[in-house]
C-alpha cells in the first residue's frame, strides 16, 4: 500500500485521546550530545553499574537502530499518580512502593502510543513502538519533542503533571516534521528542592544523578545492599520517591487524586508477608519490577533491610520472619537477615551456615544503633526510572 501524507495535528489528537497528558513530534536524528554525556557518565562510574540505555549509548542514542530510514519520533508521557493509600493500621510492618511501580504504567502508555503507531501503519508508513526498553533515551526524546523540561532532578518535568509520567515513542518514517520544535523553557528557576531533598545526596548537580547513592537504584541493584545506604532506604522496598515528593510542579497531584486506579494501588507491602511468600507467589505478584537476574532473593533482601528499618521486635509476626530468615538457605538472605536482626536486638540462634563469606561479613559488620521505635512507625516520604 502506498503512504499517504499524515496530518501531525490528527496524530497529536489520536495520543491525546488514547489517554496521554502531552505527545508531540521531533526528528529521529542521532541524540550526539547525549551519547557523549552516556559515555561520560560511564567512565565517572556514575552509572552505579545500571545498564539500560548505558550498555550501549550508539544503540540508545540512535533511533535508526530501532527502525531502519526511521524519519520522526513521536513521543508521549503518561501520568502515573492516582493517589496516596493510607498504611495499613494493623501493627504490622509495612514496606512502601514508589508510586510509578504500583501498577503496571507502561502497559497502558505502550496501548496508548500503540494507537498513535497503528494511524500510521494504516496510512502506510512503518512505526514501532518503544517504552521503557534500553533502545532509546526516552528523556532526551521527550526534550527534544519539547513536551517537557529537563528538571534538575535529571527528570523531565511536564506542564500539569510534572515529573509524574511514564514516557515513551513511536519511531517512524513518516516524514511528520523537517525541524524539531523550540525546547521547551526552563521551569526551575533556582529552585533546588529536589538535590537538597534526596536523602542520599545523590543528585550530585544539577541533572546529575550518581546511581551509586541512589536508592531507586540501589534496590534494582544485584548482590549485597551497600551498607551504608541501608538506613537511609528507610521503610523502601521498591523506588524512592523523595525528589519527586519535595518538587514544586508535582503539586498537581491535588487535581489528579481524583482519578481512581485501574488496578489495586499497591503502596504498602507487608514486610512479614513478603518474607513468607514463596517465590512463584513472589513473582507472581511483583515480577514486572525490575529485580535483580529475576531472582526473588533481592525481594527478600530488600524486604529484611526495611524490617531492619521500621520494623517492632516485641512483635511476635516479626521475630518469627526474622528467624525464619537467619535459618533460610540462601546466604544472601541469611546475610541481610543477621543485620535486620542486630539492629532489632533480636537473637542470632536460628542461624545457620555462619561459615559463609556474605554472613561472615555481615557478622563482622558494625549495625547502626535504632532510635526507640515510635508508632506509628516512620517512613518516608512519599516517592517513579528509569
Amino acid at each position: 500500500m502506498a503512504a499517504t501524507d499524515v496530518r501531525v495535528d490528527e496524530i497529536l489528537d489520536i495520543g491525546r485521546q488514547a489517554g496521554l497528558v502531552a505527545v508531540g513530534v521531533c526528528r529521529a536524528e542521532p541524540f550526539t550530545e547525549m551519547a557523549g554525556t552516556l559515555r561520560e557518565r560511564k567512565e565517572r562510574g556514575l552509572h552505579g553499574g545500571m545498564q539500560f540505555t548505558y550498555r550501549n549509548p550508539e544503540r540508545s542514542t540512535d533511533p535508526s537502530r530501532i527502525l531502519p530510514d526511521a524519519t520522526s519520533l513521536v513521543v508521549g508521557a503518561l501520568d502515573f499518580w492516582r493517589g496516596e493509600p493510607a498504611r495499613p493500621d494493623d501493627g504490622l510492618p509495612y514496606g512502601r512502593v514508589a508510586a510509578y511501580a504500583r501498577e503496571d504504567h507502561y502497559a497502558a502508555l505502550r496501548s496508548a502510543l500503540g494507537q498513535v503507531a497503528e494511524a500510521l501503519r494504516e496510512a502506510g508508513h512503518r512505526a514501532v513502538v518503544v517504552a521503557d526498553e534500553n533502545s532509546l533515551v526516552d528523556r532526551a526524546a521527550a526534550y527534544r519533542a519539547a513536551i517537557g523540561w529537563w528538571g534538575k532532578s535529571s527528570n523531565i518535568l511536564v506542564p500539569g503533571a510534572g515529573s509524574l509520567v511514564v514516557l515513551g515513542a513511536v519511531v517512524t518514517d513518516a516524514p511528520l516534521c523537517d525541524t524539531d520544535p523550540d525546547p521547551m523553557a526552563d521551569g526551575c528557576g533556582s529552585c533546588r528542592q529536589c538535590l537538597d531533598g534526596c536523602p542520599t545526596g545523590a543528585i550530585v548537580a544539577p541533572g546529575v544523578v550518581d546511581a551509586r547513592r541512589c536508592l531507586a537504584w540501589l534496590v534494582q541493584e544485584s548482590g549485597v545492599f551497600r551498607p551504608e545506604f541501608r538506613v537511609a532506604l528507610g521503610d523502601r522496598i521498591y523506588g524512592c520517591d523523595d525528589c519527586a515528593e519535595v518538587c514544586p510542579p508535582n503539586r498537581v497531584r491535588v487535581r489528579l487524586d481524583g482519578r481512581p486506579a485501574e488496578h489495586p494501588n499497591e503502596a504498602w507491602v507487608s514486610l512479614v508477608d513478603l518474607l513468607d511468600a514463596s517465590d512463584e507467589d513472589l513473582m507472581n505478584r511483583f515480577g514486572r519490577w525490575y529485580i535483580p537476574r529475576r531472582q526473588p532473593r533481592y525481594l527478600r533482601r530488600n524486604a529484611l533491610v526495611a524490617l531492619g528499618n521500621v520494623g517492632d521486635p516485641s512483635e511476635p509476626r516479626v521475630r518469627s520472619a526474622v528467624s525464619r530468615a537467619l535459618a533460610h538457605p540462601d546466604p544472601l538472605v541469611r546475610a541481610h537477615a543477621v543485620w535486620c536482626a542486630r539492629r532489632l536486638g533480636l537473637s542470632l540462634a536460628p542461624l545457620r551456615g555462619r561459615e559463609d563469606p556474605l554472613v561472615r561479613d555481615e557478622l563482622d559488620r558494625r549495625v547502626p544503633v535504632r532510635e526507640p521505635l515510635r508508632k506509628p512507625y516512620p517512613t518516608a516520604s512519599m516517592n517513579a526510572s528509569v
